[in-house]
Formats: C-alpha cells, structure tokens, sequence
C-alpha cells in the first residue's frame, strides 16, 4: 500500500484546529521561551543573508541569493521547533471553529511576538559585540544601515501591503508544510514561497526586528557611517530618520498589520471558507445545512 505524500487542503484545515488548540494551550513560559527562539533564528539567517549579499552590486542577484538562504529559518522553526508570530496568524482557523477563544489567540500572538522581539534583540547585540560588521572594511556595517534605512522610509501603505503579501506567502509555506508527511517535503514547500517574498522585497515584521535594531546600533560606529554614505548612497537625511520609534512607528506597526491581514485574512480565513468542513457543535451549522437543502430543492429535477 503506498503512503500518501501529502494531506488535501481539507485535511490541512482540520489539522490547522489542532494545532491552533496545541499552541493556544501551551503554557505562557513555554510560548515566550519557542518565541524567542524563533526570533533569534530569523535574525542569524537575517545575518547571514546580509554577509553573503553585501558586496553583490546587482539588487537581483543579490535577492535571488538572500531568499534562497532565508528559507533556512521557517526550516529551522518547523522541524526544529518555535513559536513565531507571522506563521501563528493561522490560529484564526482555531479561533472561528472555536475551537480556542479569541483571548486565547491574541495572548499566544502577544507573547509571541514579545518573544520573537527578544530573541531577534539578542542576536542584535551579539553580532554588534563581535565585531562581524567589520567585514569588508565596514561594508557589512554599511550595508546594515543601508538595509535599516531604506525599511523606516517606506511610506506606510508601502510597508502594508508589502506585510500582506509576504505573510501571505510566509503562511502558505506554513499551511503547505503542516501537509507534508516527510521532513523533505516539509522543507520543498517551505523553500519557494519564502524565496520569492525575499525576492519581491515584502516586508517580514520578524526579520525587522534583526534588520532595523541593527541598523540603529550601526550607527554608532563612524566606520560604518562613512560607509554607508561613500559606499552605499545612503544621505544624512535619510539615515536621521533612522531610530527607536520609527522602527515602530514607520516600520512595525504598518508591516504588523499587513501580516495579520494577509496570514490571518487571506490564508486562514479564505481556506477555512474554502475547505472547512461544516461541524454540528457549530452555531451556524444547522443554518448551513437549511440553506444547502433549499438549494437543493430549487434545482430543476432532472
């Protein structure tokens, strides 16, 4: 008998309440601590992406090169283990089954997305001390501020709907990979939605939680400066608008909301509409059925 390789999208829709229940019941020091773990392997391959690329002159190649690394992190979240906070926004399917309350949701969000916060600011604070943004004569330092730059002058409808279509992408990947019965499986569909949101440069508010504090901490080495001016282009003007609160302001906030939407909105709640299956413990279900029965009856006989 041969094993299937994957689930349908119902049975992912099902598997998808079931998870949502796991992760809403988790203990809250558990969802902090696999939050922040998460965080902190967004932001190491944010890192490494940022040291294979920051000498590519060609913005193509450069993202082509990056998104093919990035991947490596929902890998590593997924079959390693952690909590983020743009792959949770499917917890919405748990939350419309009720499955879980919508409390329960919005706390797993919040301390995850604090997790993630801290786990990113760790890395940040590390690689800062070691000294690694000195590659390159400062390039990589430069290269950094760059990055922070240009992602807190986004204007804000920019950075929405750059968060929409890449937690929309983020979660296919995520909602694809919960249908894989394999760990090669899981990492091929991963791979090419994270890819191609690299590519397209949409906004990952997790990632820029490494991109812009390291950004902003950059700064205070005058090599770096110099070289994010002489190298990269970047003005004085522009790099004083990077800070603390346009990081929030300019950068989190609208990418925030962008995920929600396009994770919780586009993925969660269209699949649930698309492949849930109708449940007696639901309100609306034996409305449901009246209405697919008087359907039914309005059909010519044939």
């Amino acid at each position: 008998m041969i094993e299937k390789a994957f689930s349908t999208p119902e049975e992912i829709t099902e598997i998808y309440n079931e998870i949502g229940k796991k992760k809403a019941a988790r203990p809250v020091h558990k969802q902090l601590l696999l939050g922040l773990l998460a965080g902190s392997f967004v932001a190491m391959v944010s890192q490494g992406s940022h040291v294979a690329v920051h000498t590519i002159a060609n913005i193509s190649i450069a993202r082509t090169l990056s998104g093919a690394l990035f991947s490596t992190a929902l890998v590593l979240i997924v079959i390693a283990g952690g909590e983020l906070f743009t792959g949770n926004t499917l917890m919405v399917i748990a939350a419309a089954k009720k499955r879980i309350t919508v409390l329960s949701m919005l706390r797993n969000w919040l301390v995850v997305y604090c997790g993630n916060f801290l786990g990113a600011l760790t890395i940040v604070t590390l690689i800062n001390i070691s000294g690694q943004l000195n590659l390159s004569g400062g390039s990589l330092g430069g290269y950094t501020i760059l990055v922070a730059v240009n992602k807190v002058n986004l204007p804000f409808h920019s950075a929405f709907i750059f968060g929409i279509f890449c937690n929309w992408l983020v979660c296919l990947a995520v909602w694809m990979s919960s249908g894989a019965q394999d760990v090669a499986g899981k990492i091929l569909s991963i791979f090419f939605p994270i890819w191609i949101f690299v590519i397209s440069g949409f906004e990952h508010s997790i990632a820029n939680m490494y991109y812009i504090p390291a950004g902003i901490l950059a700064m205070q080495n005058p090599e770096w400066v110099t070289a994010a001016i002489e190298v990269f282009g970047v003005t004085p003007e522009r790099m004083a608008n990077l800070n603390w609160f346009t990081l929030f302001r300019n950068n989190l906030l609208p990418v925030t909301l962008g995920n929600l939407v396009g994770g919780g909105f586009f993925v969660g709640i269209s699949y649930l509409i698309a492949f849930g299956k109708l449940d007696p413990t639901d309100p609306n279900y034996y409305w449901t059925k009246r209405q697919e029965a008087k359907k039914i009856a309005k059909e010519p006989q044939k």
